[in-house]
């Protein structure tokens, strides 16, 4: 494996995550507009803010925001580097009459153009995504613990336009290692936010395939599998977990930190693809945690007992451990029924721990 900072690692800017929403288009457009208006003129910083005051009269955002906006523009691929030019389908992505064809296209100019390291006064042919979805055409399928790896590959430095499973797997060590997980857990939900609006791309327990890969191995357990969370549903299952916290602490807050974070997740404790109907919106189901905490969850890198102590991974690094090893849950969280979901949360962690023994 390549020498390298691990401090460098893909970097995603991630102003809008609904790329068929008014902002994102209305700013697309505009961009796009700019550029055909001022294609004689050379980049430099005074046309930059002058794009950026266009942005303002149509978008009530304050200045860090259209910086962020536009730049996410320009590593998402579909306008280039130093305002002269844009994706040839980036108007027919704005033209678009409906979100599936919208889709098609999104794919295209991500796979084809975009590149985080990128910004509006530099250029890069590093391309991230591409390299990713050649991995996954060579792997097979990629796991999140893989996929947050492949966060930390060095591409300009890789001799491939892929990385094969026994270095990969070098990487997914080094990342837990170095807890990335845990410390970069915003970028990790930038990256998954693009993968999941890809075309032919599907997500099962965690594990990335192309969707008629997919099909071959699962066959009709497929639209099982990749069921979609009920929006309204998921709203009013986190609204019971953020009530369960007023009465219990007044205010919610992670049920395990104490702390009121401004953004708490409602943690799903079987995993939402793994449980029925009832199940995946019961808020015993369920646990407010904060963002870290999440992570680990979700990853089993951690779990509770039935006495509310952690129950830490094998795999996770002994410093995260120290760390978080007092921490418990009050008595008051753990119902019958939520000791019931733990106990599976329990088992998976055991299985992955493991078979992570065995490599």
């Amino acid at each position: 494996m390549t020498e390298q900072n691990y401090e460098e690692y893909w970097k995603l800017t991630n102003a809008f995550t609904d790329y068929n929403g008014k902002k994102f288009l209305d700013t697309l457009a505009i961009c796009i507009k700019f550029i055909d208006d001022f294609s004689n003129k050379p980049y430099s910083e005074e046309k930059y803010r002058r794009l950026q005051d266009e942005i303002t009269k149509v978008n009530n955002i304050n200045l860090i925001s259209i910086r962020k906006s536009i730049n996410q523009l320009v590593k998402m691929g579909f306008i280039n580097s130093f305002l002269v030019s844009y994706h040839p389908q980036a108007k027919d992505y704005i033209e678009a009459k409906t979100n599936k064809k919208r889709e098609t296209l999104l794919s295209k100019i991500i796979y084809s153009n975009s590149s985080f390291n990128r910004a509006v006064n530099n250029e890069s042919s590093i391309k991230q995504i591409n390299f990713l979805i050649q991995t996954l055409i060579e792997n097979g399928k990629l796991s999140k613990e893989e996929i947050i790896a492949l966060m930390l590959v060095d591409i300009e430095k890789h001799n491939a336009p892929f990385i094969k499973p026994e270095e990969l797997q070098k990487y997914v060590e080094k990342a837990t290692e170095i807890g990335f997980i845990e410390r970069k857990y915003n970028q990790i939900g930038y990256l998954y936010n693009v993968l999941s609006k890809l075309d032919d791309l599907v997500f099962i327990k965690d594990d990335l395939y192309f969707k008629e890969d997919a099909e071959q191995i699962f066959w009709e357990d497929l639209k099982v599998i990749t069921r979609r969370r009920d929006p309204y549903l998921h709203r009013l299952y986190k609204n019971q977990l953020q009530e369960e916290c007023e009465e219990l602490y007044g205010k919610p807050i992670c049920v395990l930190e104490k702390l009121s974070y401004p953004v708490l997740i409602a943690s799903h404790i079987k995993p939402f693809i793994e449980s029925n109907e009832n199940e995946a919106y019961d808020p015993n189901n369920g646990l407010l945690l904060s963002r870290t905490i999440d992570s680990l969850f979700d990853l089993k890198y951690l779990s509770f007992s039935d006495e509310w102590e952690i129950l830490f991974s094998k795999r996770i690094p002994s410093d995260v451990m120290n760390f978080w090893k007092n921490y418990k849950l009050e008595n008051n969280i753990l119902n019958e029924k939520r000791k019931a979901y733990l106990q599976y949360h329990r088992n998976i962690m055991s299985t992955i721990d493991s078979n992570f023994s065995k490599k």
